[in-house]
This record gives C-alpha cells, structure tokens and sequence, in this order.
C-alpha cells in the first residue's frame, strides 16, 4: 500500500475499486518486471553468503511497485548482508506504478517466474519471501498450487490479507451499490479477490493454511484500518509464528502502510524471521537498530 492510503484510508480504497475506469485485464499472464537496481538490492550478481545462504524477495501490496513499498525494508535487510530483491506485479494496462491490481492467481504466476529468476541468478537452492499486504498474501497461492513449497524457505507476512479484508465493514456497501462488485471484478481484480469470502481466498484457504517445508511468519498491528479485523491475518499451522506488533513494543502506533512501510521493530522481527538462530528479542529499542 501507498502512503496516500494512509491519509485517506478505507474510504479512499472503496472508492478507488468501485469508480476506477483503467482498461480490463488482458487474459494473458504478463510479465513479472524486476525494479532498477536501487541502494544494492536487485543485484543479479550478488551471491549469498554463508551466513545469509538464501536471496530474499520483497512482494509489494495492492496499488504499490517493487521500489516504492521496499524503501525502507529493502536497504535495512541489504545493510545487513542480504541479497535482496523485488519485483512489479498484477500490472493493469495503462495503469502505471500503482501495481498489484490484476487476477491474483495471474500475479503467483508471475512470482514464480521471478522466484526461478533469481534462483538462477544467484545458485541458491531456495528464497526466502517477504511480502507486505497483498504481497504477503498472495505467495501462499503460489506456495500451495505454483510448486513454491520446493523453491521456498520462509514467507514473513507483514499485515497480510490472509483472509481478506472488511475494510471496516466497508465493503458491505458494494452490496447496496447497483453494478459495484461486478465493476470492482473487471476492472481490478485483486480488489475483489480480497475481500472476504472471495473465490479465491475460499480456494486459498480451504484445506488449511500452510504447506509443509515452509516456515511461516505473519507481523500484524492492531491498528490496521485496511486489512481488517486484524487477527484475520494470522495464520494457523505447523511452522507458523503470528506477532502482534504492540505485543513487543506496546507504544507502536503503525497502521497498515507504515508497518511495511518504516516499521523498524516489524523490520528487525523480519530479521529474526529469515535468521531465527541469530534472532535477537524485538523490543522497543529495536527502533535505534
């Protein structure tokens, strides 16, 4: 998500999917689109080290980009020895740097060319997966019908819509709205595709969360106003470790974007997720790390 989202909140979001005029989605999958190499990540030529054998992929949430979302995780994770990585997603026709809108199927898809890609690039067996909204939703898709289980370590979630969202009880209104629900379909689909009780998030989630072999990680806030109600987006499982934010620092006041966005105790747990042995406590002083 973008700051402006933030500022305006769920009203603006609702509005956005019922009234955007961008071109339908073509059926043809496109293309996955790494971001410029920016600050040392997206670098196909770094190789992980020893003590970080794994490249990391940064998924950025709906009506984000690859640069934008990661302009504060990405260079904290590369600063730490990371190779880090990001790619554009669910791009629309017409519809330039606000990503993540189209089928979110179509954007596992594209996920998985890219996982190949830098598994490719850098030798390393698997990745780990770190996504922010969307982004941390969407992975479980390819995790679970895309053959990522193989290919991937650990997915961090960070306020994912695992489950979808209300947006406060807001999307109700989309049932009083002659021709909202089937605008919001046609013309952004991955809108659609979270809110709850969507086709795709009953697929996703039937027969369980998880997939063995996967560690999995989920960072919420309680103050989220986009992914609601919050404790949707915990997961249930083997493998599965849910933080709630103000459970490690009580006065952290981060909603939705900033989580993702500048959070740096959610930044340092992502830290203790991709390297639980050398995880170290987050508390409030995580913020000076």
């Amino acid at each position: 998500m973008l700051p402006w989202k933030r500022v305006f909140g769920p009203v603006a979001t609702l509005l956005l999917a019922v009234t955007v005029t961008v071109t339908p989605a073509v059926a043809a999958t496109p293309t996955a689109v790494p971001a410029a190499t920016s600050s040392g990540w997206n670098d196909f030529s770094c190789k992980p080290s020893a003590a970080h054998p794994r490249p990391v992929v940064l998924v950025h949430g709906t009506l984000a980009n690859s640069v934008d979302n990661w302009l504060g995780l990405a260079p904290y994770l590369v600063n730490r020895g990371y190779c880090v990585f990001s790619l554009d997603y669910g791009q629309l026709p017409g519809v330039p740097l606000l990503h993540g809108l189209g089928p979110i199927d179509a954007s596992a898809a594209q996920l998985a060319t890219y996982v190949d890609r830098v598994l490719a690039a850098t030798g390393a067996p698997k990745a780990d997966l770190v996504g922010h909204s969307q982004g941390g939703m969407m992975p479980r898709y390819y995790l679970k019908f895309l053959g990522g289980a193989a290919k991937v370590n650990a997915l961090v979630g960070i306020a994912p819509s695992n489950r979808g969202t209300t947006l406060l009880g807001l999307t109700k209104l989309l049932e009083y709205v002659p021709g909202a629900k089937d605008l919001l379909i046609e013309k952004t689909p991955a809108l659609a595709d979270q809110i709850v009780g969507s086709p795709l998030l009953t697929k996703l989630n039937e027969g369980g969360d998880t997939v063995p072999g996967v560690h999995y990680t989920v960072i919420s806030t309680r103050y989220d106003e986009i992914v609601t109600p919050y404790r949707s987006q915990f997961l249930t499982g083997p493998g599965v470790r849910n933080v709630l934010i103000q459970d490690l620092c009580a006065v952290d006041v981060s909603e939705h974007a900033t989580l993702g966005l500048v959070d740096r105790i959610a930044f340092h747990e992502v830290a203790n997720a991709l390297d639980p042995a050398r995880a170290t406590p987050t508390t409030c002083a995580s913020v000076l790390g």
